[in-house]
């Protein structure tokens, strides 16, 4: 796959969150809890995703270019959108941004790809269901709750589509007027979710607890990319010292690298277990709302 030390342990944590989900859902099978067959089209779709963002469901335009913001905040990668293209190059000739603010504004940018991508799979998912549902002939109990798992999914493609376009407005807004010095949040991810918060069904208690839950997530995530950056550092160095014969110097380089190897791994899980979580009850609480 030729993928940078940071991809491959950001592949291990999906991959572990996925694993886990599935012997979940195994359970629930085996108990009979899963009759219409929603969970197991949602692990299904979480694995595709998982392979098309890193190139392993066999087309070979779908994977990223292996490169990492940490080594060149400009990575070469491109957003595949004329819209997203077109607002980064007006952020980065603006002068606007320090390399610093760069480097985040490219992960946001990064981010909103990635969503884009998830809405994409999860529309011919839907589309394909319909289809199906479609060609059927004589109307039964079973296919009264395949409408219900449709109408699920069209709530789902529903707040995904909000989420872009909450998204993309964020984007265009920071493109052409900077970081706002006074914003609650940095990390992408952490102000999707707050956006999504304010617009569900949380009382102002509820809404101040999560309020401060995301605070301690964003630290988390914080917590995680340093990791990366220390095991992008320690990989480059790695392959450097390989060059020299130094057997103990290498030896000590591989150490650190196996020690930053699993701690990345092991806040890439948490980190996304976490968000799994958080938007797990945002969801239910938007839900509530079109009750």
């Amino acid at each position: 796959l030729q993928l940078s030390a940071v991809k491959l342990a950001e592949l291990h944590s999906d991959l572990k969150i996925q694993e886990k989900d599935e012997l979940s859902w195994k359970k629930l099978k085996a108990e009979g809890l899963d009759e219409d067959g929603e969970k197991e089209a949602k692990l299904r779709r979480n694995l595709n995703v998982i392979m098309t963002k890193y190139g392993m469901n066999g087309k070979k335009d779908s994977q990223l270019v292996d490169t990492n913001y940490i080594k060149d905040g400009t990575e070469s990668d491109t957003l595949d959108d004329p819209r997203l293209e077109k607002l980064w190059s007006k952020a980065k000739t603006s002068g606007k941004f320090s390399d610093e603010e760069l480097d985040k504004l490219w992960r946001e940018f990064k981010h909103h790809k990635e969503k884009i991508r998830e809405y994409n799979i999860l529309l011919e998912t839907v589309s394909r269901t319909e289809d199906i549902h479609k060609n059927v002939i004589n109307p039964s109990e079973e296919n009264l709750v395949k409408e219900e798992i449709l109408h699920n999914k069209h709530r789902e493609l529903k707040e995904k589509l909000r989420s872009i376009n909450q998204g993309f407005e964020r984007l265009r807004k920071v493109s052409h007027q900077g970081y706002d010095t006074t914003s609650e949040f940095e990390e992408p991810r952490v102000i999707d979710l707050w956006d999504m918060a304010k617009s569900a069904n949380f009382t102002e208690k509820e809404l101040e607890s999560f309020r401060e839950e995301l605070k301690h997530f964003e630290a988390k995530i914080e917590k995680h990319h340093h990791y990366q950056k220390q095991l992008e550092i320690s990989h480059q160095k790695l392959k450097h010292v390989e060059g020299t014969g130094d057997k103990d110097h290498l030896n000590r380089n591989k150490e650190k690298y196996a020690m930053l190897e699993e701690k990345t791994k092991e806040l890439g899980y948490k980190v996304k277990k976490h968000l799994q979580d958080l938007s797990s009850r945002i969801s239910q609480g938007l839900q509530h709302n079109e009750l």
